[in-house]
């Protein structure tokens, strides 16, 4: 800009602009002094003023206002013939001053860690659960309890009782153990958060057992899938009746379903192998017989194979319940 006046003095500043570069707007602009800033910014006219929201503070922490919302306080103080100010300035004063709280009592839940249980065997990992049985009349129920081995889906034991009662599941976990020998620091014994198996008898049988327990989140159906799965196979058999006429047809029911299911029923889950096999080992050598038996036949008519030689089934290796995240993806089990 210097250089624009020492120009003006043999030249006009139009020109002395121009050859230099320098916009003439910006040139007037600057031999302009600059406009004083304010210190600070005026109050819009409808403002409240610091002594005023001392005020409104004072009225709405008064005792007579304690259990009252703000809406109310404003409409109590206009029928008092009082304005203060509007209500979105009450609030606004409240906030700035970190009076906006909730005063409630609020429930703090506790942390429910995603249960993650692998299986590898059989006998390492339990599930069990409760199911209902509807009774002779409306709102009478039996209560089936079932234990089963997740990676073998062998259900190692059941009972059906009028009640729900954590003496009678204490007993029915402790013959399982026994039955199949489980010894200690073997097993996992998962289960829901019912009341039987949150209680403190099972809890102490199963540290005496030297078994681990564990839980489902609250309200999650999918961390228990494997009982929820059996109850489901039960319910929807043809013959599963809509009423039961007495504790003891519900306990000759059970007694012909647990059975076919566990040394009849060719599971989709375990290769089409009947938990039996699985549980006890004979899984390989059938899955074998069945690998050689499809041989046989592509030997005998390739062309209804497309020429592809059949593939002997997986046997099951792992279970999962809960299949863990594997660099933030989870993979389904």
């Amino acid at each position: 800009m210097n250089t624009v006046l020492t120009l003006e003095s043999v030249t006009t500043t139009v020109e002395a602009c121009q050859s230099l570069g320098v916009p003439r707007s910006t040139y007037y602009r600057r031999q302009q002094p600059a406009a004083p800033k304010l210190a600070t910014r005026p109050l819009h006219p409808s403002s409240v003023t610091d002594g005023e929201k001392l005020s409104i503070i004072s009225e709405l922490t008064n005792e007579r206002f304690s259990d009252l919302a703000v809406p109310q306080i404003h409409a109590m103080l206009l029928d008092e013939g009082r304005f203060l100010c509007s209500v979105s300035t009450m609030y606004r004063v409240l906030h700035a001053t970190n009076m906006m709280v909730e005063r409630r009592r609020q429930v703090s839940r506790a942390h429910h860690p995603r249960p993650e249980l692998l299986a590898t065997g059989p006998n390492q990992v339990w599930s069990w659960d409760i199911t209902k049985l509807k009774g002779p009349a409306k709102w009478t129920y039996f209560y089936l309890y079932v234990i089963m081995d997740i990676f073998s889906r062998y259900v190692v034991g059941w009972l059906v009782a009028n009640r729900e009662h954590s003496q009678l599941a204490r007993e029915l976990i402790e013959e399982c153990c026994t039955r199949q020998r489980v010894d200690k620091n073997q097993l996992t014994l998962h289960a829901d958060r019912g009341s039987p198996m949150k209680s403190k008898p099972v809890a102490h049988l199963l540290s005496d057992l030297g078994v681990t327990k564990s839980h489902s989140r609250p309200h999650v159906s999918n961390d228990n899938p494997f009982s929820e799965s059996n109850f489901k196979t039960l319910k929807y058999r043809p013959e599963f009746p809509e009423r039961f006429g007495s504790i003891v047809d519900a306990r000759s029911h059970c007694r012909d379903f647990f059975p076919w299911y566990n040394d009849d029923h060719h599971h989709s889950g375990i290769s089409m192998l009947t938990p039996s096999d699985l549980h006890y080992g004979r899984g390989p050598a059938i899955l074998e017989a069945r690998h050689q038996t499809m041989l046989e036949a592509f030997d005998r008519n390739p062309k209804r194979f497309n020429g592809r030689i059949p593939r002997m089934a997986d046997l099951p290796t792992e279970v999962w319940i809960n299949k863990p995240n594997i660099e933030g993806v989870i993979v389904a089990s």
